[in-house]
C-alpha cells in the first residue's frame, strides 16, 4: 500500500476507471485497506456531495482528463495538493465511508476538512477552486509583464486595486475573493498594471471591477466594499449578456441568483438572426433577466425543456367549447417489462393505482442528484423480492410523464402503494439502506423470511444511502 501525509488530498471517485488521471492510485485488495489508505493521507474519515449533471458515463469522460491536466497544472505551480483517484464500483465501502453519493465525485480534504466540489468540469476551474480552498484566494500581479501573461490564461476575472495591501477594504475583498468557489481573484497596488487588466479603470487608491471575455467585457463595482456586496456583484454579472446552455454550465445556471430566465431555442444558423436583437433585450435587463440559448441540435440539452414546457411533436388541435380535459405529458407505451417495470403516463391507473398488486414506486428525473444511487437500491429490491406474485417495483420518469394523482415536488421519490388502499401510498425516505427497506416491505406485505427468495443479509453489506429532505417523512 502506498500512503503519505500531506495538508490536501483532491479525491476523484468514479466508476470503472479507465485511464490513469491523477497521481496516487488509491488500489488494494479490499475496502478496508483503501479506507486505511485515504486516512494516511488526509487524517481523518470525511464526505462530501457530488457534482449535480446528467449522465454518469459522459460526467466521467468529460471530468478525467480534465481533472489529470489540473493535477499537472498545480504540480507545476509547486502546489502541495495530492491528487487521487478511487474506483468506487471496486470499493463501494471505501467510497461511502467518505461520502460518495454518486459518479463521478470530486472532493477535497484539506486539513481533515472535506469540500465538495461543483464547478464545471475544466482544468482551469478545478485549479482555481483548489487554489482558493487551499489557502491561495487572490494573485498578487505587480508588473505589466506579469499581467499580460496572466491575460493569455485567464478570460474571466475580478480585479482588485489597492495600496499597500491593507485596509479594511482589502481585507473584505480578500474575503470575498475566499467565499466565492469559481471566479478567479487578482490584486495590484500599481494603477498602471491594473490598466492592463481594465483599461476603464477611474481610481487611483482602490477600485474593484470584473473582466469578462464577451461584449460587456469590463464590468465597474460602485457599491460599499463589503464582502456581500461584493460577492453579489460577481454573482450578477459573470455570466455574458446571452448564455450558451451546456452541460459544463448547466448546474450554474440551475444555481444563478437570477431567477428570471428567458431561453431562445434554435439550431445555430437561425439564432445567428436572433441574436443581436435578444443581446439588446438582455443588456437593457442586466442582472435582472437571465437570457439562455439552447441550441436544438443538442438533443440531449434541448429535448428535456421542451418537453418540460410541453414543446411536443403531437398532432394540432382546435379547442372549440372548453371541455377538452387538462392534458398530461406521457411518453408512448413501453413494449417491455422488466424486473423494474417502466411506468408512463398512461398506465399508471393500470400499473398502480388500479393494479391488484402491491406495488413499490421509484419516481425520479433525469436531472436530480441522488437517483442514480437510489435507482441501484430499487434494482436490488426488486432482485431481493423476484418471484412474489403480490408484490412489483416500477419506476416513472417524472420529467417527461404526468398524473393528476402524482405529484412529487423532491426527486427521487420512494411510494409503496399497498394493494387494499392505493389512496394513501406510504413515502419511504432516501436515507434508508436497502435492508430498511426491505424489511418494511416485509412487515407491510407480512412476508415471512421463506416466501423470499434470498435472505435479507445479502444485501446488508452492499447498501447506498442519500441524505433526505427534511420535509420528507422517514417511515422506516
Amino acid at each position: 500500500m502506498r500512503a503519505r501525509r500531506v495538508g490536501a488530498l483532491l479525491l476523484l471517485a468514479v466508476l470503472a476507471l479507465a485511464a490513469s488521471a491523477a497521481r496516487l492510485d488509491l488500489d488494494d485488495d479490499d475496502d478496508s485497506g483503501v479506507l486505511d489508505e485515504l486516512l494516511a493521507i488526509d487524517g481523518r474519515r470525511s464526505g462530501a456531495g457530488w457534482t449535480p449533471t446528467a449522465g454518469a458515463p459522459r460526467r466521467r469522460a468529460q471530468l478525467m482528463p480534465r481533472f489529470a491536466e489540473a493535477a499537472a497544472a498545480l504540480r507545476a505551480m509547486g502546489s502541495a495538493v495530492a491528487f487521487a483517484k478511487l474506483d468506487g464500483e471496486r470499493y463501494p465501502k471505501a467510497a461511502a465511508a467518505v461520502g460518495v453519493r454518486g459518479f463521478p465525485t470530486v472532493l477535497l480534504f484539506v486539513n481533515g476538512t472535506e469540500h465538495a466540489y461543483q464547478g464545471l468540469h475544466t482544468k482551469d476551474a478545478i485549479v482555481t477552486w483548489v487554489r482558493k480552498k487551499t489557502g491561495v484566494p487572490v494573485i498578487r500581479l505587480q508588473s505589466k509583464d506579469s499581467a499580460e501573461e496572466f491575460l493569455k490564461k485567464d478570460q474571466t476575472f475580478v480585479i482588485g486595486l489597492f495600496k499597500n495591501f491593507e485596509g479594511a477594504e482589502h481585507e473584505e475583498f480578500v474575503k470575498t475573493a475566499t467565499t466565492d468557489n469559481e471566479v478567479q481573484f487578482v490584486e495590484t497596488s500599481d494603477t498602471s498594471v491594473a490598466k492592463v487588466l481594465f483599461p476603464g479603470i477611474t481610481s487611483e487608491e482602490k477600485f474593484v471591477g470584473l473582466v469578462k471575455s464577451e461584449p460587456e467585457r469590463f464590468e465597474k463595482f460602485d457599491g460599499e466594499f463589503e464582502e456581500k456586496a461584493i460577492l453579489r456583484f460577481v454573482e450578477l454579472n459573470k455570466f455574458p449578456l446571452i448564455t450558451v446552455f451546456t452541460e459544463l454550465n448547466s448546474g450554474k445556471v440551475y444555481s444563478s441568483p437570477i431567477k428570471l430566465q428567458v431561453f431562445t431555442f434554435s439550431e445555430a444558423y437561425d439564432f445567428e438572426d436572433l441574436e443581436s436583437m435578444v443581446e439588446e433585450i438582455a443588456r437593457a435587463f442586466k442582472t435582472k433577466i437571465m437570457f439562455i440559448y439552447v441550441d436544438t441540435a443538442e438533443e440531449n440539452l434541448a429535448k428535456p425543456f421542451l418537453t418540460l414546457y410541453g414543446l411536443e411533436s403531437e398532432k394540432k388541435l382546435l379547442l372549440l367549447d372548453g371541455t377538452l380535459p387538462p392534458y398530461h405529458k406521457s411518453e408512448p407505451v413501453p413494449q417491455e417489462k422488466g424486473l423494474v417495470e417502466k411506468v408512463v403516463g398512461r398506465t399508471i391507473d393500470s400499473s398502480v393505482l388500479e393494479s391488484h398488486q402491491n406495488v413499490f414506486l421509484e419516481v425520479h428525473t433525469p436531472w436530480c442528484v441522488d437517483c442514480e444511487a437510489i435507482s441501484k437500491n430499487v434494482e436490488k429490491l426488486a432482485k431481493h423480492f423476484n418471484g412474489l406474485d403480490n408484490l412489483k417495483f416500477a419506476r416513472i420518469d417524472a420529467s417527461v410523464n404526468e398524473h393528476p394523482k402524482l405529484k412529487v415536488n423532491n426527486y427521487p421519490t420512494l411510494f409503496l402503494y399497498l394493494a387494499e388502499d392505493k389512496s394513501n401510498p406510504i413515502k419511504l425516505s432516501k436515507k434508508s439502506s436497502v435492508k430498511d427497506m426491505a424489511k418494511l416491505i416485509k412487515e407491510k406485505l407480512q412476508i415471512s423470511d421463506v416466501e423470499t427468495v434470498a435472505a435479507p443479509d445479502n444485501v446488508k453489506d452492499d447498501v447506498e444511502t442519500v441524505a433526505a429532505p427534511d420535509n420528507v417523512k422517514d417511515e422506516l
